[in-house]
């Protein structure tokens, strides 16, 4: 009887552990523009300190203007949730080959702006194909320029965001503003991108524009090319983490990702002041 009592304790105990344990994020970061590698790490803090999550942010190596270092991938084999910033990198073989995993486990990913053009290797090279990740991976154009005419309107436009009235009632809306404003210049993703499928969310109307514009999505969500569920965002000017609504639609996307109720409570507006860094390479 004591033994039945001392398996039933033991049983329940490893049964309690296992419920409470906290969802792992990890967030990839390595943009030469954008400061991503300190923008996230509040998001992820933000996480960890008002909504029960785990964290790790894992940054581009000596600095970010390094493309061909990002230590700690490995870190996605524990993942729950992997969260991409990245631009124009050429990550070793051995650095994709974990990022390709985490992929094929169908398990979610989320991207920010140049996260549509993460990689850039040269022509002819083995890893070229990794190019297309955005297309791949997020169901955004394949890359910048080419054939998809991947481009934004200008380093002097900004943008105006506005709910999708069709998409409104969609979970990771929860609490948005209806519209705000965001520094980010819009991009360019019409006609062929979002790929078919995929459920817009958020509307982007270029101001100050350097060319003809048109509106363009700036929010998604999806089902990518490895039957994972994604959320995509063109959005991520450091200056937009500032904006609060921008901040409750990236806390919404991380729960919906993750299967977790999106938060009736908000938790009140973050503390991000990162300024626009600029390309310094």
């Amino acid at each position: 009887m004591k033994k039945g009592l001392l398996l039933f304790l033991l049983l329940s105990a490893a049964c309690f552990s296992f419920a409470q344990k906290k969802p792992l994020v990890v967030f990839v970061t390595g943009d030469h523009e954008y400061s991503g590698e300190q923008t996230l790490p509040l998001i992820a803090a933000e996480l960890e300190k008002n909504y029960g999550f785990q964290t790790k942010v894992l940054k581009a190596t000596p600095d970010q203007n390094s493309e061909k270092n990002i230590p700690g991938l490995e870190s996605l084999k524990e993942a729950d949730l992997a969260i991409f910033y990245l631009r124009w990198r050429q990550l070793p073989p051995d650095q994709l080959a974990l990022i390709e995993d985490y992929l094929k486990s169908g398990k979610p990913l989320m991207g920010f702006r140049t996260t549509t053009h993460a990689f850039n290797f040269p022509k002819g090279d083995p890893s070229e194909r990794w190019n297309a990740f955005g297309e791949f991976a997020l169901n955004a154009p394949p890359g910048w320029g080419g054939k998809a005419a991947h481009t934004h309107y200008g380093h002097q436009s900004t943008t105006d965001v506005s709910i999708i009235e069709a998409a409104k009632k969609h979970p990771i809306l929860r609490g948005v503003a209806p519209s705000f404003h965001a520094n980010s210049w819009l991009y360019r993703v019409l006609p062929d991108y979002p790929t078919k499928g995929s459920e817009w969310l958020l509307m982007g109307k270029s101001v100050n524009p350097d060319k003809t514009a048109i509106d363009n999505p700036v929010a998604w969500t999806g089902t990518n090319s490895y039957g994972a569920k994604i959320f995509t965002t063109t959005l991520g000017h450091p200056e937009d983490f500032q904006v609060e609504a921008f901040q409750r639609l990236i806390i919404n996307a991380i729960h919906w990702e993750l299967g977790e109720k999106v938060p009736k409570k908000w938790k009140g507006k973050i503390d991000i002041n990162v300024p626009y860094r600029g390309i310094v390479k």
